[in-house]
């Protein structure tokens, strides 16, 4: 009996010793998975940045074209650093009489686009004294009657100009003096993320816009 109890102790050792390395290498597997999980997440992040400041480069590119529009301005969370933003807002100076069909095809364009990625986009209105007017209609018919749902103040008055300023409103300071101005010029009043520099105004000068 005495003799086999080394053998038993030992016996035991080695057990005790192939759990405990059973769960180190299940707590290193559960760190690499953990790591691993975290990495696609910023890599998921950064590359969404980067599809909505391409979807946005697009969508000035269209809109600077569109009948009565005079300025396009990047607000929210993409102009800042931020991982991970939430959508693509966007701000359109236009003319009171300016025919709002080609923007708001443009507009259903980059909405779509972002949808398609999980995200969001929204096109705000200004009018050309500085006033908030509402956002572009994403529907593709829009007129009197059509929509019993619609929150717009006076829905169908004005084609494809959403005015639900009951809902969604932007402050006057932030629609006369915009952190970041992306056509007709380039005006920067913040500090601009390195991807936004790189990737939407370095192409916009490239093509002819004037930077400040």
């Amino acid at each position: 009996m005495q003799s086999s109890l080394p053998e038993a102790a030992n016996h035991a050792v080695h057990q005790t010793r192939a759990r405990a390395a059973r769960a180190g290498n299940c707590g290193r597997q559960r760190a690499r998975a953990r790591g691993a999980i975290q990495l696609i997440a910023t890599m998921s992040d950064a590359s969404l940045r980067e599809f909505l400041i391409g979807e946005v480069l697009s969508f000035v590119r269209n809109a600077c074209h569109c009948p009565g529009v005079s300025r396009i301005v990047l607000v929210g969370s993409l102009a800042t650093p931020k991982a991970n933003p939430k959508d693509a807002d966007v701000l359109v100076t236009v003319a009171d009489d300016a025919d709002l069909t080609s923007l708001a095809t443009a507009g259903r364009r980059l909405k779509g686009r972002a949808q398609s990625r999980n995200s969001g986009a929204d096109i705000f209105l200004a009018n050309p004294s500085g006033e908030y007017i509402g956002r572009i209609c994403h529907w593709r018919e829009c007129r009197p009657f059509v929509r019993a749902s619609c929150d717009a103040r006076h829905c169908g008055r004005r084609a494809f100009l959403h005015d639900d300023l009951d809902d969604v409103s932007l402050g006057s300071r932030l629609v006369r003096e915009p952190p970041l101005e992306l056509w007709p010029n380039v005006i920067r009043r913040v500090e601009v993320p390195a991807d936004i520099e790189s990737l939407l105004l370095r192409a916009l000068v490239t093509r002819g816009v004037k930077g400040e």
